[in-house]
């Protein structure tokens, strides 16, 4: 019995399996529910519809559904097979393809299916959390360990492809190209990504306008810039971030990102000088480990459902370590209860309110992880200290 349950945990087919039904799951309950996620989808899906009747994406429509979208006119081509469907099956279906993005994307990681199955289990409760808000950071996720698995694989085109769709979405795909040094065909890349990238642009006057569609960039420019100050407000539920943290434990929102940028950006830079290790894809991936939490805690945007992108960065550390030391294991506890579970049951309400949002603290073991993934990348021999298997 023992052996069979193992056997069950241990192959990645089962857990992914898990995940696809939870999509659908959470989808279809919060439909029945009519709970706020619903809102998100409401969003997603007039966007393709306000595009097609060339109204401005990126303003109130109270009729239609509270708070603002920020995904670019792009998004209007992803939507729309879900967005012409009734609401109950468009969700289920929308919630399943980021789900299927996001599991198909760890099992083109380089590790062994027993290492898959787990690395997916340890970040259910994140995925769990955000599939409950029906976003794109799921699938975002995936995407992003897409372009750089394609990338040692040398599919420049496919890889690119993966940066372009972030990026046209929500922008924050681009840092897809922190993975650029390791490519062996970078001019294949770069034509390839131009004119992907054309094709993405001219995409959405297809069925609206070319006034409309670049209007609608510069619309998108000056919401995400709002949104940025409106995001620096003390005990919000956005800024859950490095800089969330100190700004609130400081008690001044007015602290500019620059501040934080201008350690963060050149700490984050700095393995790039350690040119003799870009052979070895396991510093590739530490990486892209560093790149997913990155992306997080220097973000004024980031909230709870955004943080299933810095967990898979912590999960890539953890399964590259050859010998996992009391350390490293700490840590991943540290991550799994207070930054996965923090947003749970697990907590009181009045602990979540008092302190785990007040001071962005499910920020601070990722914070802590980004530090050391840090120090590996800049003292560690990647061919001796980190496996893949």
């Amino acid at each position: 019995m023992k052996e069979k349950f193992l056997k069950i945990l241990l192959n990645p087919k089962y857990i992914f399996g898990v995940y696809l039904i939870i999509s659908v799951v959470t989808a279809i309950s919060k439909y029945l529910r009519g709970d706020y996620a619903i809102n998100n989808y409401l969003i997603f899906k007039n966007v393709f519809f306000n595009t097609i009747h060339q109204k401005n994406l990126f303003i109130h429509y109270p009729d239609l559904y509270f708070d603002l979208n920020h995904y670019g006119i792009f998004f209007s081509a992803l939507i729309a097979p879900f967005a012409m469907m009734p609401d109950w099956l468009g969700i289920s279906l929308w919630n399943l393809a980021n789900t299927f993005i996001f599991v198909y994307a760890i099992y083109k990681l380089p590790f062994s299916d027993a290492k898959k199955a787990i690395f997916a289990l340890l970040c259910l409760q994140e995925y769990i959390t955000a599939a409950l808000s029906l976003q794109f950071n799921v699938a975002l996720t995936g995407l992003l360990l897409l372009s750089a698995t394609y990338i040692y694989e040398r599919k420049e085109i496919k890889s690119v492809t993966a940066i372009l769709i972030g990026v046209f979405v929500k922008i924050y795909g681009i840092v897809g190209l922190t993975q650029f040094f390791f490519i062996k065909n970078k001019i294949k890349f770069i034509l390839s990504g131009v004119v992907i990238a054309v094709v993405f642009f001219v995409l959405p006057m297809a069925y609206s306008s070319p006034q409309f569609v670049i209007q609608s960039y510069a619309d998108w420019f000056h919401s995400i810039v709002e949104k940025n100050s409106e995001n620096q407000v003390l005990g919000n539920m956005q800024d859950i971030s490095l800089m969330g943290f100190f700004r609130r434990i400081l008690g001044d929102a007015s602290i500019s990102n620059l501040v934080f940028l201008a350690v963060g950006l050149p700490l984050f830079a700095a393995p790039y000088i350690r040119i003799k290790q870009y052979k070895n894809y396991a510093f590739q991936l530490m990486i892209l480990a560093s790149t997913l939490l990155f992306l997080v805690l220097f973000s004024s945007s980031s909230e709870s459902p955004t943080y299933i992108i810095a967990v898979t960065g912590v999960m890539i550390w953890f399964f590259l370590q050859k010998e996992r030391t009391p350390f490293t294991i700490g840590l991943l506890v540290f991550v799994i209860i207070f930054t996965c579970f923090s947003s749970s049951d697990l907590f009181p309400k009045s602990v979540k309110n008092a302190y785990i949002i007040k001071y962005s603290l499910k920020a601070v073991p990722c914070v802590i992880v980004w530090f050391r993934i840090i120090y590996e990348l800049l003292t560690k021999d990647f061919e001796k200290n980190y496996s893949l298997n």
